[in-house]
């Protein structure tokens, strides 16, 4: 069995050891234009496995250094792009960034805060004032679907009110919906999805029994 820890060490770590055996494969190609057509493939492997370097205007050009980098510059194709000779060292995989974004309350979502805090940021008047209802009525929808024994609408206030910083208040006419009807309209919901899905495993199941009934006649 042989290990990684045995191998020559990957220039280009991004592209994994299989391209690595690609390029010494396409070296020991006699002919000259299956040779040139295999380099071809190869970059084309490689933007296939690192994505994002498409975001790039001139990416072909950058995984063709690459592909010369990783070769040791021993390839001898016919290369679209001035060739750079440059040592860049040994690439590895660029770490993946994980978002620290802290959510206050999870049950609400990272949406819903970004809204508030888009609706506090607008100038006072009757659309912020509307836009505020309407959160207000949103954030006690995604509490009883996060609790469904109960909610106390001081509560959703009082969080409105922290996920704002203190800059959005519901006017004094302002009255929530009713919570039991609510909750219907969540059953209500849950319900038409069921049956939907139930309907659509329904018809699977009978075209599948149609085509097996149809394959043994």
């Amino acid at each position: 069995m042989e290990y990684n820890t045995q191998r020559e060490t990957l220039k280009i770590a991004d592209y994994g050891r299989n391209v690595m055996k690609l390029i010494d494969y396409a070296r020991q190609i006699a002919d000259r234009d299956e040779r040139n057509q295999m380099a071809s493939t190869i970059v084309d492997v490689m933007a296939h496995l690192n994505p994002k370097i498409k975001e790039r205007t001139d990416y072909r050009h950058i995984l063709w250094d690459h592909l010369m980098m990783m070769a040791d510059h021993q390839l001898d194709v016919d290369c679209p792009y001035p060739v750079s000779r440059e040592e860049t060292g040994v690439f590895h995989p660029h770490p993946i960034a994980y978002s620290d974004h802290h959510i206050r309350y999870p049950h609400y979502g990272r949406t819903l805060e970004e809204l508030v805090k888009a609706v506090a940021e607008m100038p006072e008047g009757s659309e912020r004032t509307l836009l505020t209802c309407q959160l207000a009525h949103v954030m006690k929808r995604q509490y009883l679907q996060w609790n469904r024994n109960t909610v106390d609408d001081a509560l959703i206030v009082e969080q409105l009110g922290e996920l704002s910083g203190g800059r959005l208040h519901l006017p004094p006419t302002f009255r929530f919906h009713d919570t039991k009807e609510i909750l219907d309209a969540i059953a209500s919901g849950q319900n038409k999805k069921e049956n939907g899905e139930g309907k659509k495993r329904k018809k699977k199941k009978k075209k599948n029994n149609n085509n097996n009934n149809n394959g043994q006649l």
